[in-house]
């Protein structure tokens, strides 16, 4: 672990190895397989960590370029492009979808809008719809499908997260009004992974990045039924050749993930290129649900003994709030922290009051509620060093 510094950017250096010594023991005791860590301030890198396997089967170790597949990390991604397609008139929050895909407009879904789709409240269902990996990996044949599907419930009755299939409906949207030909890969490519300089992610497997890939396997002590569904889903789904996945199916590396969210906390440009407003940014960093829980933690209110929860969403992202309760940030943050987390395995958080950016990698998956416990203990540890 390499800590620069810290001093001077406000960390007591001591308090800081806390976090290097707590992932270390992690990955020692086969708690997770490897790590990989950013967390800077005003910039500047205070923390960057790396270390353990790759691929724990075979012993690769984690390089610096080592890439991950995202899981749900990547969601921002798609939330980003569609804010700036807002910002430019071309997407409206409070149209109906059905403006955009009029095929999308019947049994139920007729006045889901871009807003319900991106605060989890339009009614899509949580997981994986009965389709082929053909039709799943593949953004237009999949809202043909949905198209013919009802909704769960009234748009904006409840928040159920969408796991899989409303970044696709996104997706489509956004390739409608300005796809130009394009596959949604090469759109998100061409608006945002290129013009921030993130060379090592696509949506989607690319041969380049292959030989760098961190297979996506189940740590030790995690149950089988708990990880399987997301080997499944990558290994089937989304790595599979020509498919796009938005909501899950993106690789990245560490320093990519770090610098899109730097990039979030400049208020949307860095290296003086601009994706998106610092306006729309605080727009999209609010909780539009309100109190209201999320459904998709109801099977972990009794496993683990939770109360039911707020979830504090905004417009693609998940926002800290002031509640007490689980999720992928501390308690310690300030309440207008917001970032996203994947399955079991990554996240990326802004604390703009403290002016702060961290991402995290991880490979060896963990079940996702304590997957939610650790993000918040390690991103606690980071904020229990800032004194400054």
């Amino acid at each position: 672990m390499t800590v620069e510094n810290a001093a001077e950017l406000g960390f007591d250096p001591t308090r800081l190895s806390r976090l290097s010594d707590t992932l270390k023991s992690q990955i020692d005791s086969g708690y997770i397989h490897g790590a990989a860590m950013r967390v800077s301030r005003r910039g500047k890198i205070v923390v960057d960590f790396l270390d353990g396997y790759a691929e724990q089967a075979t012993g690769r170790r984690l390089d610096s370029d080592s890439v991950f597949v995202t899981l749900s990390a990547c969601k921002p991604f798609t939330a980003i492009l569609v804010l700036g397609l807002v910002e430019r008139g071309l997407l409206r929050l409070h149209n109906p979808v059905a403006d955009i895909i009029p095929e999308f407009g019947k049994v139920g879904k007729e006045t889901i809008t871009l807003f319900h789709l991106l605060t989890h409240t339009a009614g899509m269902m949580s997981g994986a719809p009965s389709l082929s990996p053909e039709i799943l990996g593949n953004i237009e044949k999949l809202v043909e499908a949905l198209g013919n599907m009802p909704a769960e419930c009234l748009p904006g009755e409840r928040v159920s997260y969408s796991m899989l299939v409303a970044h696709s409906i996104m997706a489509a949207m956004c390739l409608r009004v300005d796809g130009r030909g394009r596959r949604y890969s090469q759109m998100l490519n061409d608006e945002i992974f290129e013009p921030l300089g993130m060379k090592d992610t696509s949506l989607g497997m690319r041969d380049d990045l292959a030989p760098r890939l961190c297979p996506v396997r189940g740590a030790a002590g995690t149950p089988a039924e708990a990880v399987d569904p997301f080997i499944q889903l990558v290994e089937h789904v989304m790595l599979a050749p020509g498919a796009e996945m938005p909501a899950g199916g993106a690789i990245t590396s560490i320093g990519d993930l770090h610098r899109f969210a730097e990039m979030l906390r400049r208020g949307g440009e860095i290296d003086g290129v601009r994706l998106i407003s610092p306006a729309m940014i605080r727009l999209a960093a609010r909780n539009w649900i309100g109190d209201k829980p999320n459904l998709v933690w109801d099977p972990a209110l009794s496993t683990r003994g939770w109360s039911r929860f707020p979830d504090n969403i905004g417009l693609g992202f998940r926002v800290r709030g002031t509640g007490i309760g689980p999720g992928p940030f501390g308690v310690l943050n300030s309440p207008g922290t917001f970032g996203h987390m994947g399955g079991g395995s990554t996240g990326f958080w802004i604390d703009p009051e403290h002016d702060l950016s961290y991402a995290l990698l991880t490979t060896g998956l963990l079940e996702e509620t304590h997957s939610l416990e650790r993000s918040a203990m390690l991103s606690d540890l980071v904020m229990a060093a800032l004194v400054d």
